[in-house]
C-alpha cells in the first residue's frame, strides 16, 4: 500500500494541525488513512480523538500514549466542527482517548463536540465510539438524549 498523499491529504492534515486536534487515523498510523481522507468516491471521512492525544489508562493492546492528562481543551467541540466543515465532510466518527480523571469521563465533551457539528449541518452523519465511561449510566445518558434534547 502507498503511503497517503496528494494535495487534500495534505490540506486535510494542515487543517487537523492548524485547529490543534487529532485522528486516531495520524495516532494508529491507519494504513487507511489516505483512502479515507481522500474522499475518492465521495467526500471522505475521519475519525477524531477527543479529548487530547494521551488517556489515563495504560492498556497494552493499544499505542496511544498515557499519562499526563492535560485539562480539556474548551474550543475542541468548535474546532471539531469547524474542521469536519472546512473539510467537506458529510460523515464523521468521533472517539477518544478515556478520561478517568474527569468527573463524567468527558461525556459532556462528547455531547458538546456532537451539538457543535450538528449545529454547523445537521445533515452530517456522526457516529461515536464511547469509552466505558466507567460503567457511569448518567455519563452514557448525556449522550443517547443528545438528539430528544436539542
Amino acid at each position: 500500500m502507498r503511503p497517503p498523499s496528494g494535495r487534500r491529504f495534505t490540506d486535510i492534515k494542515q487543517t487537523l494541525r492548524d485547529r490543534d486536534l487529532h485522528t486516531v487515523c495520524e495516532e494508529a498510523n491507519c494504513p487507511n488513512m489516505g483512502e479515507c481522507w481522500s474522499g475518492r468516491d465521495g467526500p471522505g471521512t475521519a475519525t477524531f480523538m477527543l479529548m487530547g492525544d494521551r488517556c489515563s489508562r495504560g492498556c497494552n493492546f493499544c499505542d496511544v500514549q498515557t499519562g499526563g492528562m492535560e485539562p480539556l481543551d474548551p474550543d475542541e467541540p468548535a474546532n471539531v466542527a469547524a474542521a469536519v466543515a472546512e473539510i467537506g465532510l458529510d460523515y464523521v466518527v468521533l472517539t477518544s482517548v478515556d478520561r478517568d480523571d474527569l468527573p463524567d469521563q468527558g461525556a459532556s465533551h462528547f455531547a458538546q463536540t456532537i451539538r457543535e457539528i450538528k449545529q454547523r449541518d445537521p445533515s452530517i452523519l456522526v457516529e461515536v465510539l464511547i469509552p466505558d465511561f466507567q460503567g457511569d449510566e448518567e455519563a452514557v445518558r448525556k449522550l443517547s438524549l443528545i438528539h430528544i434534547s436539542d
